[in-house]
């Protein structure tokens, strides 16, 4: 059983194209209106949305039909849900988009709406063996949809394949279409398992050898700071979002998420604008790389999903996140039981060129 919904209720659709049809289930961290909205947490058990949040609303008016609610970890943070890996019930899914991965994984929906603030949706895409697309930073609307650290909270989205993503997008009303481009790098090093590393150096010989140019390159001076000053800001700026809620309920949040609070409210303002400056100066870094190779490929995960008590490391995804670049995670070809993903990322606003690159590379 693979827990993946909340509620599943589907909602009549107003008269509008061009999604005109197709379902979709929607993370519970959305606002949607008569349906549960709890945000994956015991506390808010039984509550019902009083709205649509605006992504949700743009959907629904472009006729796409609200399936219902995918489960969520608490407060899109750490803490399990109860959804499992459909390609194994005793591995997790990912986190914190758990049912929208699995979901889209097991065919239930076409299309999924996840958020990402760290890993939370490509993390899972990998895990689930789907593809997650975190497009640009605030390039979807997040009002309706609970914060956690606004300097990083992201929406996403999952599909079954890099053409289906594609579409997805451009009926969306966004650009998908852009000139071919070949030329990508990736890392010399790699902080991965065997089996990812091995399945990530094949995936680039093969690409490589269909006429792909993927050149190993060296990271910006200063690159391993950035995942931790992206951990930094997700604990500070998550931790004063949920204050107020945690001081009422405690470790009920969930034992994680009421820890990273804890420890959230010890960070001082001077390590928290360090931080940030941190991921100020590694964008201009990497946006001189980008525009060298305007498409970086990396793991999007350490390794396959880890058993249901953890829902994985974000360590992949999060300076990505940090730097608000588009970020893709496609499937890749292993002799695993379990999925791997191929993370590709591209500079901010280049979301066209990203989808046009990993729609050319799912073929080979």
């Amino acid at each position: 059983m693979l827990r993946a919904w909340v509620e599943v209720l589907t909602q009549e659709p107003p008269r509008g194209d061009p999604l005109r049809g197709i379902p979709f289930g929607v993370k519970d961290i959305y606002e949607t209106r008569g349906l549960a909205t709890e945000f994956g947490s015991p506390i808010y058990a039984g509550r019902k949305g009083q709205s649509d949040a605006t992504l949700v609303t743009q959907l629904r008016d472009a006729g796409a039909i609200l399936m219902g609610k995918t489960q969520t970890t608490a407060f899109a943070s750490f803490d399990p849900a109860p959804t499992r890996n459909p390609h194994d019930l005793r591995h997790t899914p990912g986190g914190s988009s758990s049912g929208s991965a699995a979901a889209v994984a097991a065919g239930m929906v076409p299309f999924a709406l996840g958020s990402q603030t760290q890993g939370s949706v490509l993390r899972p895409a990998s895990f689930c063996g789907v593809v997650g697309f975190k497009p640009t930073y605030g390039l979807l609307p997040l009002d309706g949809v609970l914060p956690f650290a606004p300097s990083l909270d992201t929406a996403g989205l999952f599909t079954q394949t890099a053409d289906d993503m594609r579409l997805l997008w451009s009926k969306m009303g966004f650009r998908a279409e852009a000139p071919a481009t070949a030329t990508a790098a990736a890392p010399d090093s790699l902080d991965v398992d065997p089996e990812m590393e091995s399945a990530f150096r094949a995936t680039i010989d093969r690409l490589n050898a269909a006429g792909f140019r993927i050149r190993t390159v060296e990271f910006p001076e200063g690159w391993p700071d950035l995942l931790a000053a992206s951990r930094l800001v997700n604990q500070y700026e998550g931790s004063r979002t949920h204050e107020a809620v945690w001081r009422q309920h405690g470790a009920r949040l969930g034992a994680r998420l009421a820890q990273l609070i804890a420890d959230g409210l010890q960070l001082s303002e001077s390590q928290y604008l360090n931080a940030l400056l941190t991921i100020a100066e590694m964008k201009q870094k990497m946006d001189r790389l980008f525009r060298e190779y305007p498409v970086i490929l990396t793991p999007a995960a350490p390794g396959p999903a880890p058993l249901l008590d953890s829902t994985g490391d974000p360590r992949m995804n999060a300076p990505w996140t940090a730097l608000g670049t588009p970020a893709i995670s496609v499937p890749m070809a292993h002799p695993g039981s379990l999925p791997l993903g191929l993370q590709l990322t591209a500079r901010p606003g280049d979301d066209a060129r990203l989808l046009d690159f990993a729609v050319s590379a799912s073929w080979v």
